[in-house]
């Protein structure tokens, strides 16, 4: 008889997109994310990563026309947005259990504010929820250089329970395009999530 662990329950997984530069890599999570088996994706932007994510891409926020309904016909109806400040989010409380918190790009003002215990907004309270319940908080700092306040603040998360994964590209797998290192950077994000695909194309291998 067999008595292996069953994973038919769905899993809970939430990106929060802040107004540091970077929304190539967050599009490019979204769109991996949301191609997740059994996964349900909830999205939450900054009013400043709108505007971001706008200057960058040159088009909208993707949630700006879909505001709690997904996004049919671009992520087969799988991504959900919520609003920054809507704190009866589900996820705003720790009784309801979400898998994974990735913060890409992670600003340094959002990024000292989770530090410093200060839930401004509904990013910052997931974000706090997860550390006190010992779930996983990603978070992809874009900045250059550090000062020390940066790095305090880092290490304050660190040791209460956050992975800080900057923003830094690798090269092993000898890139062809801007695509082939955003491709990478975010596999590997997934991957130290626990949702990643295993592909060896994403692993060094000399």
């Amino acid at each position: 008889m067999d008595s292996s662990p069953k994973t038919t329950a769905r899993r809970a997984f939430l990106l929060a997109v802040t107004g540091a530069s970077g929304s190539l890599y967050a599009r490019r999570l979204m769109e991996k994310a949301a191609a997740l088996p059994k996964t349900d994706l909830w999205v939450i932007f900054t009013e400043t990563a709108k505007k971001v994510w706008l200057h960058e891409t040159g088009e909208p926020w993707p949630g700006e026309n879909n505001l709690n309904e997904g996004t049919p016909g671009q992520t087969n109806g799988r991504i959900h947005f919520t609003e920054n400040n809507d704190f009866r989010f589900k996820y705003a409380s720790g009784s309801n259990r979400l898998d994974c918190m990735i913060i890409l790009p992670c600003s340094m003002g959002t990024l000292g504010r989770i530090a410093g215990g200060i839930s401004a907004d509904l990013i910052g309270r997931i974000a706090d929820v997860q550390l006190k319940e010992k779930r996983p908080l990603l978070l992809v700092p874009r900045e250059a250089p550090y000062n020390l306040i940066h790095l305090r603040n880092m290490t304050a998360l660190c040791e209460a329970g956050a992975t800080i994964i900057p923003a830094s590209p690798s090269f092993y797998s000898r890139p062809h395009s801007l695509e082939d290192l955003i491709d990478l950077f975010t596999e590997r994000l997934l991957e130290t999530a626990g949702f990643g695909s295993g592909e060896e194309r994403f692993r060094w291998n000399p």
